[in-house]
């Protein structure tokens, strides 16, 4: 994963440090959202095992957590 720059150094950078910055964190949520997904894919008709829908959350949080979003 890439890791964010400051808002500050991407305004002066321009419009393609911000794009990088927009996708980097695109990607970060979209990981986060497979992470909760996975968790909780189990059949409908079955409950999802608890400690699978709180590793899929706990993943999707550091995810998060570890790009500043």
């Amino acid at each position: 994963m890439t890791h964010n720059h400051p808002e500050a150094s991407d305004a002066e950078r321009g419009p393609e440090a911000r794009l990088s910055r927009l996708e980097a964190q695109v990607g970060t949520l979209a990981e986060a959202v497979r992470a909760l997904a996975h968790g909780l894919e189990n059949i409908p008709s079955k409950d999802v095992p608890p400690e699978e829908a709180a590793r899929g959350a706990r993943l999707a949080h550091e995810l998060l957590l570890s790009q500043g979003l």
